[in-house]
């Protein structure tokens, strides 16, 4: 059964994305939700992709960039992890239980309708640009979770500022988003 607080992160892992991937992990754990993906188990005796659909089945949530479409210098190919992990989610989404069918994505690629050049299944579909910029990558990522969750960031301020969310006043209020945006501004 997925879990309404866990989120899938489909990206690649390599040292060239890393920033973006810390980024990624930052704002999900900065929402209150928690980060998953193929890294957080080294099992050599388990099947990658039975690891994959593990994680697909326990996550509500899955971020998935398809951005890493160029060319291997080697083997001249490009890599399809991305999107066909994308596909299983979708999978799941449509074909899985009633459970399942309450998940939700985020599709992310460095420019805007980029991926219709190597993807145009997906066209109709709210893909999210984040010009290859980790601060982009959290913005979007918290205005992802807060709508996709309808689950109010203030409750998870209130508490990083020991302050009680019910009993809140307005110089409280503005003071937690004048600091939002003194950091994130």
């Amino acid at each position: 059964m997925p879990k309404a607080n866990s989120v899938f992160i489909n990206c690649p892992f390599d040292f060239g994305y890393q920033s973006l991937f810390d980024a990624m992990v930052f704002a999900v754990y900065d929402c209150g939700f928690k980060p998953r993906c193929a890294l957080e188990l080294d099992d050599a005796g388990q099947v990658r992709v039975e690891k994959i659909y593990r994680l697909i089945f326990d996550c509500q949530f899955g971020i998935h960039d398809i951005s890493r479409t160029e060319l291997d210098a080697t083997t001249k190919l490009p890599r399809f992890n991305m999107p066909f992990e994308l596909g299983l989610f979708l999978g799941a989404r449509r074909f899985g239980s009633k459970k399942q069918s309450r998940k939700i994505s985020l599709i992310l690629d460095k420019e805007p309708f980029r991926f219709q050049k190597f993807i145009s299944d997906i066209a109709g579909q709210d893909i999210r640009s984040h010009y290859g910029k980790p601060e982009r990558i959290v913005r979007v990522i918290r205005d992802w979770l807060q709508t996709a969750s309808r689950k109010s960031l203030k409750p998870i301020a209130c508490g990083k500022a020991k302050l009680d969310v019910k009993s809140l006043t307005f110089a409280d209020y503005r003071w937690l988003v004048e600091s939002w945006l003194r950091v994130n501004a």
